[in-house]
């Protein structure tokens, strides 16, 4: 049997990490300022982490959901602690798509309706419900052509506003910083304003946060810039440092019920260890300050960059930097010729910068250092 042949692959094979380092098999460092999509957020092979789950492995690696898992317990009230929503209710599965397609089916389930207002550009994942919402038709299949969607542009409040003119309105999605569209960030007066028409119409407000929350931007979450409390919130990526685990964070307003939502592997004993261990480790190295620290650095010394960059945006460690030109070729001389790996996304001029929240000063400055040169040399 063969892989089904979907992703384009460089012709590297990492075997070995530690913090923000990477070794392929020829022994070659790499700096990853990356992290694999922003899944890494306390560093490869923080010991922590590894202690933490080599320590459940040892007990009991997984049991299903029909029996009592205080793990689960544990990581809700840290989250709910962390993030400032600790009289929300949390739902755990395995993946951000998963908890978008939950999120939007817990809405529906609520109001009872179906239209659901997403954005330009935006990505939730590769479920049917969760794919509807995303702009991107290359990926969409026939069969997930028969939900209710309108997009929007992002940060249009007189678009926004014109939309709302309907009655029937499920829900509204949309991320935190828009990821894979070349780190787009919707304005905090667009939030506010959003929630607002929510909260009139009795639309449900969805923030998708699987790449920008567990303080990569800055904050906890990055809506919480604009000062709001949607009604649910995803959370992945970041969330169990290459584990996958996912949560939705859910408005007490929401009641439950057997049967409502489900997963066979969502909330095992080995991801609520990852993720556990993840929370304290931001907590006890302070890594969304860090996050600020870091981020506010690279944006300052990028932004004295002039040749060849049209603009730089972000939060925290959440960057694009969008070219004059395809970023293709500057990417390769990154990773080929410097050793540093960074992020494409669907902007074709937009480099995605996405490294652990543990960078320290000497790493932003070997990437500014080979970034300059590259551009330099264009």
């Amino acid at each position: 049997m063969q892989l089904f042949d979907v992703y384009p692959l460089y012709d590297i094979e990492p075997v070995r990490a530690r913090e923000v380092y990477l070794w392929d098999k020829n022994g070659v460092q790499y700096l990853d300022f990356y992290g694999g999509h922003a899944v890494i957020s306390i560093g490869h092979g923080h010991p922590h982490y590894v202690g933490k789950l080599t320590a459940q492995l040892d007990h009991l690696g997984f049991y299903s959901n029909s029996v009592q898992i205080p793990l689960q317990k544990e990581l809700a009230a840290m989250l709910g602690e962390l993030s400032g929503y600790h009289d929300y209710q949390l739902f755990l599965s395995n993946s951000g798509a998963e908890a978008n397609e939950n999120a939007l089916k817990l809405a529906s389930f609520h109001n009872r309706r179906k239209l659901v207002i997403a954005f330009n550009g935006a990505f939730h994942g590769r479920t049917s419900a969760a794919i509807a919402v995303t702009d991107n038709p290359k990926i969409r299949a026939p069969l997930n052509e028969n939900h209710e969607v309108i997009f929007l542009p992002l940060n249009d409040e007189t678009a926004l506003q014109h939309a709302f003119q309907r009655d029937n309105i499920c829900a509204v999605i949309i991320e935190g910083i828009q990821g894979l569209a070349g780190i787009r960030l919707p304005e905090p007066q667009f939030l506010q304003k959003l929630q607002n028409l929510c909260e009139q119409s009795g639309a449900l407000l969805i923030l998708d946060e699987v790449q920008s929350g567990y303080g990569r931007s800055g904050k906890f979450f990055a809506h919480q810039f604009a000062g709001i409390r949607p009604d649910l919130i995803t959370v992945a990526k970041g969330m169990g440092n290459g584990f996958p685990v996912a949560g939705l964070l859910i408005n007490p307003k929401f009641k439950a019920s057997p049967s409502l939502l489900g997963t066979t592997f969502g909330g095992n004993h080995l991801a609520c260890a990852a993720a556990v261990a993840v929370l304290e480790v931001i907590a006890q190295e302070k890594l969304i300050e860090n996050s600020v620290k870091m981020g506010d650095y690279l944006l300052s010394e990028l932004q004295k960059i002039k040749k060849g960059v049209k603009e730089v945006r972000g939060r925290g460690l959440m960057i694009g930097v969008e070219l004059e030109f395809a970023s293709d070729a500057v990417r390769k001389k990154l990773l080929f010729e410097h050793r540093i790996f960074t992020g494409s996304s669907h902007d074709p001029n937009t480099i995605r910068l996405l490294p652990p929240l543990t960078l320290k000063q000497e790493h932003a400055d070997r990437f500014l250092e080979s970034f300059g040169a590259v551009m330099k040399n264009l």
